[in-house]
């Protein structure tokens, strides 16, 4: 504001001295400049006056405005002050309640202490009088036991022996009748639950089964034909059996040839391939060659159809086309006589049955059972158990982990983890074990039913073994003063766990324990 004043009359001091000069300059002229310069100087004061005038005019505006202003910002302020003071007062309520709500629980605090230390007084007066109490009874047992022990005559280790075997033997003996009648009923419940359910599943299963061999007859028009099929020096059969890999045996038999081989596939691709040269008429090495070559060919499209077919007859789908191939190669191979792709289907379907009776995914457990002994289809040269090498075929081509274990388990190499291996262990036993299914060498056969006989005698108080119904039931004969009712039923369970741990054989071996006393007198 002064600022503006000091402007303002600096302004009006240089037009005065302007004037001024400009009148001193002519005053000397004449008297009209003088007059002039009167006129000027009037105006001048004129101007001056003005000037003071709107200076004090302008300070006054501004000294309402700065009011106006300062009034604002002290109303702003003091809403502001009045804004945190409730803030304030709300916070201080605030910690008030708390202050008050934690003097309560200090409060409650402090009693809760008071009682605790009560509490341990009394428990620690208690603790006193349980332990004189405790040693005084203890007196008054050493007292008992010393008289006791004068009384019988023996020492207190020697009466604590006795006592101890005696506990010991009718622990054994009411333990041991425990679980005998613990098994009995759960024999009596479970055979017949699975009796059913297995009977009910074979007799739901109604594929035909046969027993293949090792060689394959086909048929000639005449006997003339074997000429051509040994060829000039024999050069024909040399071609044909280096092609197929197999052995054709030409005798006597009358319009006959005898195609000999272990591989079923092989065995197929040299049949075809011998009836569609015949047909041909045109036999000699090139053309052998040729026909083999295509009828293999023709071989590997109808495995892929054969596992195709096979799995859509057991209503399943979303299969790896490597795992259906392998499926089909099943039709070409055999286990002890039993073809596979026919115990497969078998064992699928009997898991599909028992799965539905469990409560349990029927279509899980026929997977599991169609892929159990795809390991077997594998080539030869893998190494290792057809189960574990199933496990990992199944594996790769992104089976579920059930499928998996259930193809690796189902003879024990890995540890099960579903109910479904054990479906399909019980459905791979009963396809391999029902009568007819597989055959077995005599040799073989021979060696199980004495192993059978001598894994029972090596029981201590067994009199002589019997194995019979081939070798599905062990008759065990013991001594009875060696042998009471409760140890026989131990011996039964303890003998069937060593045959399950030392020898493989198919199905189920039952164990029978006999304990027979005769008492004979003569009369004269």
């Amino acid at each position: 504001m002064n600022e503006m004043m000091i402007v303002l009359l600096s302004i009006v001091g240089l037009v005065v001295g302007l004037v001024a000069g400009f009148a001193i300059t002519n005053f000397a002229g004449n008297k009209q400049s003088a007059m002039k310069v009167k006129e000027a100087e009037l105006s001048a004061q004129n101007l001056i006056k003005e000037a003071e005038k709107e200076a004090t005019n302008l300070k006054k505006e501004k000294l309402l405005e700065v009011k106006e202003e300062w009034h604002k910002r002290k109303q702003e302020f003091e809403n502001e002050v009045q804004s945190r003071k409730a803030k304030i007062q709300i916070l201080e309520k605030q910690i008030k309640s708390r202050e008050d709500a934690v003097d309560q629980k200090l409060e409650t605090i402090t009693k809760k202490e008071k009682q605790l230390l009560g509490y341990e007084e009394e428990l620690k007066k208690k603790d006193d009088g349980i332990k004189q109490k405790y040693a005084e009874a203890q007196k008054v047992v050493d007292q008992q036991l010393s008289k006791l022990e004068s009384i019988s005559g023996l020492t207190r280790d020697e009466a604590k022996k006795i006592l101890v075997d005696n506990l010991i033997n009718e622990a054994k003996s009411e333990a041991a009748a425990y679980v005998k009648q613990i098994r009995d009923e759960a024999k009596q419940n479970a055979q017949r639950e699975a009796k059913n359910l297995i009977i009910d599943a074979i007799q739901r299963t109604a594929s035909d089964h046969s027993v293949e061999s090792t060689v394959s007859v086909v048929s000639l028009e005449s006997d003339e034909m074997k000429g051509r099929i040994i060829g000039r020096e024999g050069r024909n059969i040399r071609a044909f059996e280096a092609a197929t890999g197999i052995d054709l045996i030409i005798d006597d038999t009358p319009e006959a040839v005898v195609i000999s081989g272990f591989d079923p596939f092989r065995r197929e691709v040299a049949k075809k391939a011998l009836q569609r040269l015949m047909e041909d008429g045109r036999i000699h090495p090139t053309r052998i060659e040729e026909v083999v070559e295509k009828t293999k060919k023709e071989l590997e499209e109808e495995i892929f159809r054969v596992g195709e077919t096979a799995i859509i007859e057991l209503n399943l789908h979303n299969f790896h086309p490597e795992l259906v191939r392998h499926v089909g190669k099943m039709k070409y191979r055999s286990s002890y006589g039993q073809n596979l792709l026919n115990h497969s289907i078998e064992v699928a379907t009997l898991c599909g049955i028992m799965a539905v009776e469990l409560d349990l995914d029927p279509n899980i457990a026929k997977r599991a059972g169609i892929l159990h002994d795809i390991g077997k289809c594998v080539d030869q040269n893998t190494e290792g158990p057809h189960a574990l090498i199933g496990f990992e075929l199944t594996k790769k081509f992104k089976e579920s982990q059930t499928v998996c274990n259930a193809v690796g388990a189902h003879h024990e190499d890995i540890e099960m983890e579903t109910p479904y291996a054990v479906l399909v262990q019980a459905a791979d036993s009963i396809s391999g074990a029902r009568p007819g299914a597989r055959r077995e060498s005599l040799e073989n056969y021979v060696k199980r039913l004495e192993k059978l006989e001598t894994l029972a005698n090596s029981f201590e108080g067994v009199q002589k073994t019997f194995a019979i119904q081939a070798g599905r039931e062990v008759r065990v004969i013991v001594e009875p003063e060696r042998v009471d009712d409760v140890s026989a039923d131990n011996m039964a369970s303890e003998i069937a766990k060593k045959i399950e741990n030392e020898m493989e054989y198919p199905g189920q071996i039952k164990v029978t324990v006999i304990r027979e006393r005769r008492s004979v007198s003569l009369a004269k």
